[in-house]
């Protein structure tokens, strides 16, 4: 399974339009074969960043995603509203059970 975490903090005029786009991408993004999960939150530390949870079935799966001529759209429109530079980790992680 690949994990992917990722945040984008907005300016404050740029919050509510930063969201709509964030939700709109998560929507679709879970319609994707390989998707897993896909969310976005508000941080309750900081409420104008928001932190993405991805959990795609594979590598393959997210290659694919990124290739969504939507996915780099989001992405592009995001840095231009965002306040500073986005961020996003990928891991390669296996579940295990409970300890």
């Amino acid at each position: 399974m690949i994990l992917v975490t990722g945040s984008v903090t907005a300016r404050p005029e740029t919050f509510d339009e930063i969201l709509k786009l964030s939700q709109e991408h998560v929507r679709r993004s879970r319609t994707e074969p390989g998707c897993i999960s896909h969310a976005v939150h508000v941080d309750s530390e900081n409420p104008l960043r928001l932190v993405f949870l991805e959990r795609w079935a594979d590598r393959a799966a997210l290659l694919a995603h990124f290739a969504v001529p939507a996915s780099r759209e989001v992405v592009k429109a995001l840095q231009s509203l965002a306040a500073e530079t986005s961020s996003i980790d990928i891991y390669d992680a296996t579940r295990i059970e409970k300890l």
